[in-house]
């Protein structure tokens, strides 16, 4: 393996982050929540808010897997995406293709292939139905 440390092509990094401070930090169970509640809203992605918040990416996650499993409590009146379990079952190869959704005794049949932006608009359709 070469050496190109000092290289006049090479290119300088252009971006470096430095982790300052002593020992651990300390987060409110207020705050954990906060974070949790930004990690996921429609669009988050949790190493952008862990950085805005000065968290690791890695403590995020495991706050939202307190947050699953019921002991981190999110903020009052933050109401969370609808998340529900997916389950498959296997159809024979001349069957067509087709995703039934059942919630609330409403079943919802989507035929054929659909593409990521039909299933959103199903979903989201689903969700605001709830709501009201």
């Amino acid at each position: 393996m070469d050496d190109h440390s000092d290289d006049r092509r090479r290119t300088p990094a252009r971006h470096v982050e430095v982790y300052a401070g002593s020992g651990r930090r300390r987060w409110s169970d207020e705050v954990k929540a906060q974070i949790v509640a930004d990690s996921i809203l429609p669009g988050a992605v949790v190493t952008q808010v862990a950085r805005r918040h000065g968290c690791r990416p890695q403590q995020v996650h495991d706050w939202r897997a307190l947050a699953r499993a019921g002991k981190l409590t999110l903020p009052a009146g933050f109401d969370p995406p609808l998340l529900v379990p997916l389950l498959s079952e296997p159809s024979a190869p001349s069957t067509p293709a087709a995703i039934i959704v059942e919630i609330a005794g409403v079943n919802v049949r989507i035929s054929g292939r659909p593409g990521v932006a039909e299933l959103v608009d199903v979903f989201t359709a689903l969700h605001k139905a709830r709501s009201c």
